[in-house]
């Protein structure tokens, strides 16, 4: 399904509210000014504030499992508003809440 592409700028949070960010942008292309992420780039998560029985088990990284069929960099699948994420350790996702939306991919 065609999605909006993502961005270093994009909004992306773990399930628990902490916020994610690449670690390596894809600066061979951009939009809106800013490099977009290609899939295999882990997504750092920092204020998680996820715990079990009190103790703290927060997402830490988080990397996606699927991204664009049809829009590629360097021969990488680029990522989408709809693209699929995990977390470590706890194995929920990553939802892109708010990206660009002039630039489209499938």
């Amino acid at each position: 399904m065609p999605g909006p592409l993502l961005h270093v700028g994009a909004t992306v949070l773990c399930a628990h509210g902490g916020t994610a960010t690449p670690a390596v942008p894809n600066p061979r292309v951009t939009v809106s000014g800013q490099p977009t992420v290609i899939m295999s780039s882990p997504y750092m998560i920092a204020g998680c504030p996820f715990n079990v029985s009190g103790s703290p088990v927060p997402c830490i990284t988080g990397q996606w499992v699927m991204a664009a069929t049809r829009v590629l960099s360097n021969g990488q699948p680029l990522l989408l508003m709809d693209s699929q994420a995990i977390c470590v350790p706890n194995g929920t996702p990553l939802m892109p809440v708010s990206a660009q939306t002039r630039v489209i991919g499938s």
